[in-house]
């Protein structure tokens, strides 16, 4: 029976030329990845029961200083590229943004700012938890119009097209490879899906969906990670990358854990973005409650990242 792909094609282009202005493709999916995170984290939050105008302004103060981070993340372990050329490291049209520095730079504007603003900092990682993996499965999609971060040769039905002068060192004489950033892509958009099913059960405490998301971004990425012929350097046989990815999902099992026995102690009403928090400390303060006063959960839908 002849198989339904003989393989993914590379793409036919890497930007478009509107006028004066040459879109790069990489860049356009992470704008829309970025809009997309923003719609979908105002309105989980609004329907939490909080202020959409701060919603709003955490999400673009995260994708600023995600960017930021992003991009300092991936220049410092590069740096020696960027002596002679220094003003190239801010060139992130060209691609190389690390989710993981994003991640960081990202997180703490947003809680730092959510915190000052007086809101809920459990409730915008709520709203902010499916938002992270959709724009990632948008984003992703930017690698394969640079033709990049690909996994090892396969000849898989779905095998991916690399043109030769993007293959890696070593690789020439291969033409097919695993599709890492569509592997990545479904596990988030499954990631999205799991999210938002277990904020409609309603049995997780508020702020704790974030800590799922860690859960199940760093278990896909490792496995995607291992796939990848990009990287050279290896400890104890694994990437730096998947050795991050590992952390990170030991840090969001040991973050659950805390938090859902936390809440089994804590005021229940501190789950409530609409909730004044008593406790200026406890990362659950938030503004004056609305008439309703009532969180409800959100639907579907912030970095897209290279590395």
């Amino acid at each position: 029976m002849p198989s339904l792909l003989a393989s993914i094609p590379p793409p036919p282009f890497s930007g478009l030329e509107l006028g004066p202005l040459d879109v790069r493709m990489y860049g356009l999916l992470i704008a829309i990845g970025a809009f997309l995170a923003l719609q979908l984290v105002v309105k989980r939050y609004e329907r939490f029961g909080g202020d959409p105008d701060v919603a709003e302004k955490a999400t673009l103060l995260a994708l600023l200083f995600g960017l930021i981070g992003a991009r300092i993340g991936y220049v410092i372990p590069r740096y020696d590229r960027f002596l002679d050329d220094p003003l190239s490291a801010l060139a992130i049209w060209e691609g190389g943004l690390t989710f993981f520095g994003g991640l960081f730079g990202g997180a703490a504007a947003v809680i730092i700012y959510t915190h000052r603003k007086g809101a809920s900092v459990p409730a915008m990682a709520d709203a902010a938890a499916p938002a992270l993996p959709l724009a990632q499965a948008i984003g992703r999609w930017g690698n394969y119009f640079n033709q990049e971060l690909y996994g090892r040769p396969t000849d898989l039905p779905w095998a991916l097209e690399v043109e030769p002068p993007f293959r890696r060192p070593g690789y020439q004489e291969f033409a097919t490879f695993h599709p890492t950033f569509l592997y990545e892509s479904l596990w988030n958009l499954g990631l999205v899906g799991v999210l938002l099913w277990l904020d409609r059960r309603g049995t997780l405490r508020r702020g704790s969906l974030i800590f799922v998301y860690l859960i199940g971004y760093g278990v896909g990425r490792a496995w995607t990670e291992a796939l990848r012929i990009d990287t050279f350097e290896r400890y104890l046989g694994l990437s730096r990358n998947n050795w991050i990815a590992i952390v990170i999902v030991l840090v969001g099992i040991a973050g659950l854990v805390w938090w859902e026995r936390r809440g089994r102690t804590s005021d229940p009403s501190t789950d409530d973005p609409s909730a004044t928090s008593s406790d200026p400390d406890d990362g659950t303060d938030a503004g004056p409650s609305p008439e309703d006063g009532t969180p409800e959960d959100g639907g579907p839908t912030g970095s897209s990242v290279r590395e």
